[in-house]
């Protein structure tokens, strides 16, 4: 009689099975800094999926001088990109600033992220600075001593492609499979409820932006956009200007929130499909021919999109201090957006100071050609695209319905404000 000796001795049993591990109590911390500001939702999902409790993800707290003083004094490292150096004031507000010790300071290296213009552009990669920053940063934790092990905290910096989904259960279970005791199939479980966080909160996020043109198309009022970097949100980087234009009763969409649905962007986009300028609405090698960068590709789409679409009147570029990879791009932004002519105002080299009443004046001016031209602007670049608009229109005020159409070929006032 033949006994099942290898079945029985080496088939997976469930009684077998590991037992769930119990990652409730471990805290994380993240600076809030760089890239994050697009991608929090992923990392919150990841970690979540992973099994660490809400409450233990913490974020750093916005940028701001008393922050860097008070945290990262003596710790910075050389570098020109000012929110590069602002990180070390949030690594010093993780490991020094929490009343409850963090146990793990997760403060990922992104190499490329998800975009909508994913597949229409060469690649979709982040500035190499800002995500070698992480690195640079650390150095000034361990010059004279390990900061991070005398707090009894791990550091982790994974090297992750966000914009290439295939490639990131990979790379972060080798990256943290010590840190959080990671197997890969549990790490490939996180990944997926990262991404559906982050797509959940994305496609939430262009839906209210939609919204808004649902709004200014029924009321036949302007809006504003602002084509900047994820970390101009942060208040001590782009220093709250959108806000301040927002309290003058203006909408303010975000660039990397800009609705993408088809009926709309083909609509705005029909002339130049016709044409066969572009090979679809997100293509924006009629423009920008160097589209690996994902910031760079977005900002000079969402000049071409501010520059079609009507109740976009004004367009708020906003830059850091000596950023070299946006200062290609300043001048090719500025000839697009204003090529309808859509308002266009630069503030650049934003630093670490806040000029309140510099930055008043200019919010002044702002709301002052805001309100002197926008209806013209809404009437004259809706006479250049199809009536069969996908929002619901609200009929026009009758002086921006009579109002002069600017030929395309003329050339339209252009009101510029210098950094």
């Amino acid at each position: 009689m033949r006994f099942p000796t290898l079945p029985t001795w080496f088939a997976k049993k469930r009684s077998a099975a590991s037992p769930a591990k119990d990652r409730s109590q471990l805290r994380v911390g993240i600076p809030k800094v760089l890239n994050i500001w697009t991608t929090s939702q992923f990392w919150v999902g990841f970690l979540k999926g992973l099994g660490v409790a809400s409450e233990n993800i913490i974020f750093s707290s916005d940028t701001s001088e008393e922050q860097g003083r008070e945290f990262g004094k003596g710790r910075g490292t050389v570098d020109c990109c000012y929110p590069v150096k602002c990180i070390s004031g949030h690594y010093g507000e993780l490991v020094f600033g929490q009343k409850k010790k963090i146990n793990v300071l997760l403060s990922p290296m992104i190499h490329s992220l998800p975009s909508i213009l994913h597949g229409h552009v060469v690649d979709t990669v982040t500035c190499t600075r800002v995500m070698a920053g992480p690195e640079n940063i650390k150095a000034g934790f361990l010059k004279e001593r390990d900061i991070f092990g005398e707090n009894g905290i791990v550091y982790a910096s994974p090297f992750v492609s966000l914009g290439d989904r295939h490639m990131v259960t990979e790379q972060l279970y080798t990256s943290l499979k010590e840190t959080f005791d990671l197997d890969l199939e549990e790490t490939a479980k996180a990944v997926q409820a990262g991404f559906q966080a982050l797509d959940a909160f994305t496609d939430k996020a262009r839906a209210q932006s939609r919204e808004i043109l649902e709004w200014c198309a029924q009321k036949q009022k302007p809006c504003i956009l602002v084509l900047a970097r994820p970390y101009h949100m942060d208040t001590g980087i782009g220093h709250e200007i959108e806000a301040e234009l927002q309290a003058h009763g203006y909408p303010i969409l975000w660039l990397q929130y800009l609705p993408g649905d088809d009926d709309l962007m083909n609509w705005l986009f029909e002339a130049d499909l016709k044409a066969k300028r572009i090979k679809t609405p997100f293509d924006i090698n009629d423009v920008w021919t160097s589209s690996y960068s994902s910031n760079t590709n977005e900002i000079m789409w969402g000049a071409k999109v501010a520059t079609r679409c009507p109740w976009i009147t004004c367009v708020i570029r906003l830059s850091s201090y000596e950023c070299g990879m946006d200062q290609p791009t300043y001048t090719p932004t500025q000839k697009i957006v204003e090529a309808t002519g859509t308002l266009f105002f630069k503030f650049g080299d934003l630093d670490s100071t806040k000029p309140a009443g510099s930055i008043k004046i200019r919010v002044e001016t702002i709301v002052h050609y805001l309100a002197k031209y926008s209806q013209d602007i809404i009437a004259r670049k809706l006479s250049y695209l199809s009536p069969d608009c996908p929002l619901s229109m609200g009929p026009m005020p009758e002086e921006a319905a009579t109002a002069p159409k600017l030929e395309r070929a003329e050339e339209p006032q252009r009101v510029s404000m210098p950094a």
